[in-house]
């Protein structure tokens, strides 16, 4: 580590311990791994004892951090020079400087130094006007002393100035002064985002055009409280053209903010020509400006939100369960061009492709049965995976009652699809089966997203899987970086099998870049599956760093050293066969030998490198070997007698899936075609503030149905015990209730108005959370006997209903 660098590391240890709560050795050893090029995967998981055990979120937020503070000061450096440049900074404005902890406060405090563009305040700087100002700054200034500058100035010009315009010219420099004064511009930003308010107003144009916007048309909403999806709506109208959007505030208020600040600089005797400045300031100056300051603030915090959300619904997504290594039939399910269908071994390599026509329009159903009795007796196929888009419940009926009728025991399952057709267009698939059809390779997909998703779902543009709101309109460069490391986390999680993991899969592994998990790719090509971990290092550009980086996530189940097949780190083998020496066992003895690992004594094998934390992993490891994190594999069954739309009836109870999840609530899959929406208010019998603490992706729920719109294909659901009890929801005090209702309606309209990604495809998958045990009725049949009536109730979901639903109509 260089001197350099550790000189930044103790420059920010005290603030970040401070902030993120933290011991000062904890930061202080986290950052000197993360600048010695060490992933945030391999410091959470092999060096617990060097951090104090910080996990992955802690160091990745060290990371972050300390990302930020270093852009920080090399900004300050940058305006300290630039300042020291031109022999304007005083020690009272260096302090200033070097006590700024923001970008914000930086940029405020360089402002009157800052190069500009010509103002009218410049110009009257070169006609010689700042005396004059100084004047004005002058508390027992006097009118006769303004009237005897102004006199002496115009002596000294070829052609007399009005006075007038020379009092102008003074007031714009005193209006620019006002406006750069660092201290207020943060008091009124400070004010502006707390009482501003955020307006929309529709353009001439669109006037008499009700459209997606509509709700928007006339709005506003304080800026510190209007939720980020809306602000992502409103932003997205304002970007075609259909909205305009403003931050207002009480200008009168905000006049007398400037002059309580300065007022008492100025001379009482020249009041009449000063007064004028307070409101130019606010409103060609600083309203603008402010304004820009706090749109760029609702951004950032949309950008948070929507991009969290993102994440944690990808993540959930990404580890779904896993089917493990079966033979399984693909079938990729189609009404007019036909169900495409793949089989692929145990291994994922494919086996047989084809199409069958099993329903309408082109119903061949004879031959579809032959097709997949011949397919079930030729490859021995143990699973039947039927993908979730359109024709899916169709399809898998067919499956399911062909099964039955053939008498086969084979198992059917429906598997989320979202992103296939992404993969089967992209440069991957074409080079892994170039002789293929898009839709051969989209049930390809299919079936291995059975046996490992997270293998799959790696192949594909993160933005292409719905599982988000407003995914399109977040800074990009932002999202991908937080769903890479999403990716890479999970992947580093679950753990990877060398001799079978694809080249996307492996470039999300600790340490391997895209291009040396092509190299490794290539060298198990030609040289064969790889024998031990150590076999890494003959791979070029696979050092000693890499591989001490990599080595622990990556998996080689029937390695001739055991313990190639665990978590467990090559440089803590010979720990593992001290333990194992110790007692009189070998090391493939001792792994999974539940009475051996019971006897060990960890304080006998603690040392300056090793602790408890190192030694705790090991011994889960020797428990259960390269055992997989993820949650054991299950399916949904949805009810046989509801197949579409008009099959459902207020106050049915259904199984369903969670599709999706967003701030205003979430979408289910109860098999109709159509998802259902879950309102937050909904979510549970206790109040709900954030959707994902009561529910996950893919998780497994008995759903009442509330209310159906057949014209509309809208689906109103609710995961509370009895939904006809009507449910008070917390409101603040102060706020009535109309305005409550208001604000509801218009969360649910801008989700209908922006955000096109909810498309209406599927995304059930991941590893459920528990759900809320009063939420939850035991009964899943589909009958009307002793249903609770749909709720009648008016208020915060009944009002958001219609403009909830209409947004999310499939067809």
């Amino acid at each position: 580590m260089t001197t350099e660098a550790l000189e930044a590391v103790e420059l920010f240890v005290p603030l970040l311990a401070r902030e993120l709560k933290l011991r000062p050795d904890q930061v202080r050893n986290a950052l000197k791994l993360l600048t010695e090029d060490n992933t945030i995967p391999f410091i959470a998981r092999y060096r617990k004892e060097v951090t104090g055990n910080l996990d992955e979120l802690q160091v990745g937020t060290l990371h972050d951090r300390f990302q930020y503070l270093s852009a920080l000061e090399a900004r300050r450096a940058q305006i300290l020079a630039s300042i020291q440049e031109q022999e304007k900074l005083t020690l009272e404005l260096e302090k200033a400087i070097r006590a700024a902890d923001t970008k914000q406060r930086l940029e405020d405090l360089y402002l009157p130094y800052k190069p500009k563009r010509r103002t009218r305040a410049m110009l009257a700087k070169e006609q010689g006007l700042e005396p004059l100002v100084l004047l004005l700054q002058t508390p027992d200034a006097t009118i006769e002393q303004a009237e005897a500058w102004l006199a002496e100035f115009n002596t000294s010009q070829e052609t007399a100035i009005p006075a007038e315009e020379v009092w102008q010219g003074a007031r714009d420099i005193l209006a620019e002064t006002v406006a750069e004064d660092a201290e207020l511009r943060e008091r009124l930003r400070a004010w502006l985002f707390k009482e501003g308010k955020v307006t929309a107003q529709v353009t001439p144009e669109h006037k008499e055009k009700p459209g997606k916007f509509q709700d928007y048309y006339d709005f506003e909403e304080r800026a510190s409280r209007i939720a980020p999806h809306r602000f992502l709506a409103i932003r997205r109208g304002e970007k075609e053209k259909v909205l305009r959007m403003s931050v207002q505030a009480s200008e009168d208020k905000a006049l007398a903010r400037l002059r309580k600040r300065w007022e008492p600089k100025l001379a009482p005797a020249l009041k009449e020509q000063w007064e004028p400045v307070w409101r130019d300031t606010w409103v060609r100056l600083l309203l603008p400006s402010l304004a820009t300051d706090v749109r760029v603030t609702l951004k950032q915090q949309a950008d948070d939100t929507s991009i969290e959300l993102f994440a944690q619904n990808f993540r959930q997504l990404l580890l779904q369960s896993p089917g493990g290594g079966r033979v399984v039939l693909g079938l990729d399910p189609a009404f007019r061009t036909g169900t495409k269908w793949a089989v692929i071994d145990d291994t994922g390599r494919l086996l047989a492709h084809g199409v069958i026509h099993p329903i309408p329009p082109k119903a061949k159903e004879d031959e579809a049965k032959q097709t997949l009795h011949k397919l079930i007796d030729d490859h021995g196929v143990e699973i039947v995976a039927v993908g979730n888009g359109t024709a899916s419940r169709e399809v898998h009926q067919f499956v399911r009652n062909w099964l039955k009728e053939a008498g086969l025991t084979v198992q059917h399952l429906v598997v989320n699809e979202s992103g296939a057709s992404v993969y089967s267009a992209s440069e991957l698939a074409r080079k892994e089966f170039p002789d293929l059809d898009l839709t051969r390779r989209s049930a390809i997909s299919i079936a291995r997203r059975y046996q490992d998703p997270l293998a799959e779902f790696v192949k594909i543009e993160p933005k292409s899987i719905g599982v988000g709101q407003y995914q399109h309109d977040v800074n990009q460069t932002r999202l991908k970086q937080s769903l890479d490391r999403t990716v890479e986390s999970c992947v580093n999680f679950v753990g990877v099998d060398l001799n079978r993991a694809s080249g996307p899969l492996l470039r999300y592994v600790s340490g391997i870049t895209p291009a040396l998990a092509q190299r490794i790719v290539e060298h198990r090509d030609t040289q064969g599956p790889f024998a031990t971990r150590q076999g890494l290092l003959e791979v070029s550009g696979m050092g000693a760093k890499t591989f001490e980086q990599a080595a622990g996530f990556l998996r080689i189940p029937d390695s001739s050293e055991p313990l190639d097949a665990s978590a467990v780190h090559p440089e803590r083998y010979t720990l593992v066969q001290r333990m194992a020496t110790d007692h009189e066992v070998s090391v493939p003895e001792l792994l999974g030998n539940e009475s051996v690992v019971a006897r060990i004594d960890l304080a006998k094998y603690e040392s300056d490198e090793v602790g408890a934390f190192t030694l705790q992993d090991i011994l889960a490891e020797l428990r259960k070997p390269g055992r997989d994190p993820r949650a054991e594999h299950s399916t949904v069954e949805f009810d046989e007698s509801v197949q579409e739309l008009t099959d459902l009836k207020p106050g049915m109870q259904l199984n369903g899936v969670v599709t999706n999840v967003t701030h205003f609530g979430a979408f289910v899959d109860i098999g109709v075609h159509q998802d259902g929406l879950v309102h937050v208010s909904e979510l549970s019998d206790r109040f709900v503030k954030d959707p994902l603490e009561a529910i996950a992706l893919g998780q497994q729920v008995k759903a009442w149905v509330l209310e159906v719109d057949q014209e509309r294909h809208r689906i109103a659901l609710s995961l509370r015990s009895d939904p006809s009890i009507p449910k008070r929801s917390p409101k603040k005090s102060g706020q009535p209730k109309q305005a409550e209702q208001k604000k509801t309606r218009l969360e649910a309209s801008d989700q209908r108005s922006g955000s096109p990604e909810r498309s209406g495809q599927k995304t059930y998958s991941g590893k459920p959370r528990k759900p809320d045990k009063k939420a939850h009725p035991k009964s899943g049949k589909a009958t009307s006997e002793n249903r609770p009536e749909p709720s009648k109730a008016t208020g915060d979901f009944q009002t958001d209903l219609a403009a909830l639903m209409e947004k999310f109509n499939r067809n």
